[in-house]
């Protein structure tokens, strides 16, 4: 059996069999600041051990639908000096879990909003509880506001 050094630093092709992100995307979130590598004599990239620890996380909340953007707000919370923590993660979830719960509300008002409409086939926007009559909406500024929470 081989014994793996945790201290020796990871190839970016290394990374990406480890995680199953491809090498641009692991070129990409380093573009984003959202992992860091250092480079050799050679000039090319290495990765301590722990950035597998951070891809993952990077991968979970893409998957709960979490904009790059807050992700990274979130990484630069946490200390580069070592992989994120059972109570690292609690602390990032709980804010995510909020915000999941605001998604979840919208998306739960849209649905029981368009069943209605759906359903009827009239495609009338005079009776249409989902028309927008004289762009009220228009006054709130640009963007998508029918859904939002008064």
């Amino acid at each position: 059996m081989t014994q793996i050094n945790v201290h020796q630093e990871l190839t970016v092709g290394q990374v990406a069999a480890r995680s199953g992100v491809a090498v641009t995307a692991l070129h990409f979130y380093e573009s984003k600041g959202l992992i860091k590598s250092s480079r050799n004599q050679g000039n090319q990239r290495r990765y301590p051990r722990e950035v597998l620890r951070r891809v993952a996380l990077i991968k979970v909340a893409q998957g709960l639908g979490i904009p790059l953007a807050e992700i990274g707000s979130a990484l630069k919370t946490l200390p580069d000096d070592r992989a994120p923590t059972a109570s690292d993660w609690k602390i990032l979830s709980a804010q995510w879990s909020r915000e999941l719960d605001q998604r979840i509300n919208q998306l739960i008002a849209l649905r029981d909003r368009l069943n209605g409409c759906i359903g009827c086939g009239c495609l009338s926007m005079e009776g249409c509880p989902l028309r927008n009559q004289g762009d009220v909406l228009g006054k709130r500024g640009p963007g998508a506001h029918l859904l939002d929470a008064p």
